[in-house]
C-alpha cells in the first residue's frame, strides 16, 4: 500500500515506522527539513519538504497513485485542507485527519466532518482519545496502563510489581496451575527497560512492569493476585482545565456513581470557560503546583489526582506534590516518552502518552479487513492486536499448542460468540473467533500473515 503521511513529528514518525516496517510504500511530508531528514535517516521511507496542503507538494509525494493519506500536522486547518486537496485533485480514497480543536467536533457541527463536505473519512481527536485513556486509568487505579478489548469484555492491564507481590519468583507455568480458573494471561514483561514476551518458565521479579490480558469479570482477582488493592474512586482532582481536563470532568459528571471532581486551572479565562461548561464540578483558578491551593482542594482526602496541563514538567511536579500531600494515586500526562523511566522513582502511579494513544487510534483505522483493534505498547515496542479469524487463516481449526507463533507473540484471549475464554493449549481456534495477540513490533508482519489480514483500505 502507498501511504502519504503529512507531519513528521512524533505521531507521524511513529505511524511511518509502523507502516514502513510492514513493507508499505511510505512518504513523509513536513515543512521542517530537519524532521524529514531524521525520518529518512532512521526509517525506510521517502520524504518531501513543503506544505502538505499545496497540490504540487502532494504531487511530489506521489499523491496521483496513493492509496491513503494521513494528515497529522500541528495545524487542524492544514490537515482539513490537505484532505480536501487529496480528494478533489488526486482522488485519494482513504483520508484520516487529526483534529485537535473541539469546536470543530461539537455535536451541532458534526455534519462538517464527512466525506461530502471536507472529504475526511476518519477524524482522530487526541484530546478525546487522551480523556478516554485517563478515564480508563481512573477505572483501574492499581494499574499504570489499561485498554479495553473484545467489546469491553476483556482488559489489558499494566501492573508495576513491588516487593510485597505474593507471586514473585514463581514460574508463569506454575501460576497458571495455581489459578487455573483465572481468566488472565501475562503477555508482556518490561525488565530493566527491556520489553519481552515471557516464556512459561519465566519468573516475575520485583520492579517488573507486566502486561496482563484479563477477563473483565476477573479484574479485581487478577489485581489482588499481583499484590494490588482495588478501591473505588470517589474524589478526583484534575489539574488542567483545557480540552482534556474538561472532557474528563464532563465524563465523570455523566456517570451514575457521582464522583466528586474538582478542577484547578491556572488561566482565568480557561477556568471560567470550564466552570460555564460544567454543572457539579468545582473549578479553582490557580497554580496546581501551589501546595496551599492543593490543600484547599483537599488533595490529602482525594482518591486520585490527574495532572493534564500542556506542560510535562508541571504534570510531573504536580503528581509528586500530590503524592507528598497524601493522595494515594497520581496520574500524569507526559508527551515526552523519554520521561517515562522517571515515573517509578518519582512514585507516580500511571502516565498517559498522548502520542501513543493517537498512534493506536490511527492504527485501528488503518488496519482494515478483520483487525478490530490495535493498541500500541510502550514506545511502539509492541502491539496488542484484536482480530477475527478468517476461514482461510492458518489459525483456523487448530489447537493453540499446535500453532507455530513467533517467539515474541502470545495469545491473550479468545472470544467465541460473546464468551471470552482463557487461551489454554487445548483450546481450538475456529473461523469467526476473535483472538487477542500480544506481538513485539518485529513480529507484527508475521501475525498479520497468520491472520491473513494485510493492511488494507476501503
Amino acid at each position: 500500500m502507498k501511504v502519504i503521511i503529512c507531519g513528521a513529528g512524533q505521531v507521524g514518525w511513529q505511524i511511518a515506522r509502523h507502516l514502513a516496517g510492514e513493507k508499505n510504500d511510505v512518504t513523509l511530508v513536513d515543512t521542517n527539513a530537519d524532521l524529514v531528514r531524521r525520518a529518512l535517516d532512521t526509517l525506510d521511507v521517502q520524504g518531501v519538504v513543503g506544505f502538505s496542503s499545496h497540490p504540487d507538494i502532494l504531487a511530489q509525494a506521489g499523491a496521483r497513485d496513493a492509496d491513503m493519506l494521513i494528515a497529522a500536522t500541528h495545524s487542524d486547518e492544514v490537515n482539513m485542507v490537505t484532505c480536501q486537496v487529496a480528494s478533489a485533485v488526486f482522488n485519494i480514497t482513504r483520508k484520516i485527519a487529526r483534529i485537535r480543536a473541539q469546536n470543530y467536533l461539537a455535536d451541532e457541527y458534526s455534519a462538517l466532518m464527512n466525506h461530502e463536505r471536507l472529504a475526511i473519512d476518519v477524524v482522530i481527536s487526541p484530546e478525546l482519545e487522551v480523556a478516554e485513556a485517563a478515564l480508563q486509568r481512573l477505572a483501574a487505579p492499581a494499574t499504570f496502563d489499561t485498554e479495553s478489548f473484545m467489546g469491553g469484555r476483556a482488559q489489558l492491564l499494566g501492573i508495576q510489581l513491588t516487593e510485597d507481590c505474593p507471586v514473585l519468583n514463581t514460574p508463569l507455568r506454575q501460576l497458571n496451575e495455581l489459578f487455573s480458573s483465572l481468566r488472565a494471561i501475562v503477555v508482556g514483561v518490561r525488565r530493566e527497560d527491556r520489553l519481552f514476551a515471557p516464556d512459561p518458565g519465566d519468573q516475575l521479579l520485583a520492579d517488573d512492569q507486566i502486561y496482563v490480558f484479563a477477563h473483565i469479570e476477573d479484574l479485581n482477582r487478577t489485581l489482588e493476585i499481583f499484590g494490588k488493592k482495588t478501591k473505588k474512586q470517589e474524589r478526583v482532582i484534575i489539574v488542567g482545565g483545557g480540552n482534556v481536563g474538561l472532557a474528563v470532568a464532563r465524563a465523570l459528571e455523566a456517570r451514575t456513581d457521582r464522583i466528586r471532581a474538582k478542577i484547578i486551572e491556572k488561566s482565568r479565562a480557561t477556568a471560567e470557560r470550564a466552570a460555564d461548561a460544567l454543572q457539579r464540578t468545582i473549578v479553582l483558578n490557580g497554580d496546581g503546583m501551589d501546595m496551599d491551593l492543593l490543600l484547599e482542594a483537599a488533595v490529602d482526602r482525594a482518591d486520585a489526582v490527574l495532572a493534564v496541563t500542556d506542560d510535562d514538567k508541571t504534570n510531573l511536579l504536580v503528581a509528586v506534590r500530590a503524592k507528598q500531600a497524601g493522595c494515594p494515586m497520581t496520574i500524569a500526562l507526559v508527551n515526552d516518552p523519554t520521561l517515562a523511566p522517571l515515573m517509578a522513582p518519582l512514585e507516580i502511579d500511571a502516565y498517559i502518552n498522548p502520542r501513543a494513544t493517537t498512534v493506536s487510534s490511527i492504527l485501528r483505522h488503518i488496519r482494515h479487513g478483520r483487525v478490530r483493534a490495535v493498541y500500541s505498547i510502550g514506545n511502539a515496542e509492541a502491539e496488542l492486536i484484536e482480530a477475527q479469524v478468517l476461514s482461510t487463516s492458518p489459525l483456523a481449526g487448530r489447537l493453540i499448542r499446535d500453532i507455530e507463533f513467533p517467539e515474541g507473540v502470545l495469545v491473550g484471549g479468545v472470544m467465541k460468540g460473546d464468551k471470552v475464554m482463557k487461551p489454554t493449549g487445548d483450546l481450538r481456534i475456529d473461523p469467526g473467533d476473535v483472538v487477542a495477540l500480544f506481538a513485539m513490533a518485529k513480529d507484527v508482519p508475521e501475525v498479520e500473515r497468520l491472520l491473513q489480514v494485510s493492511i488494507d483500505f476501503f
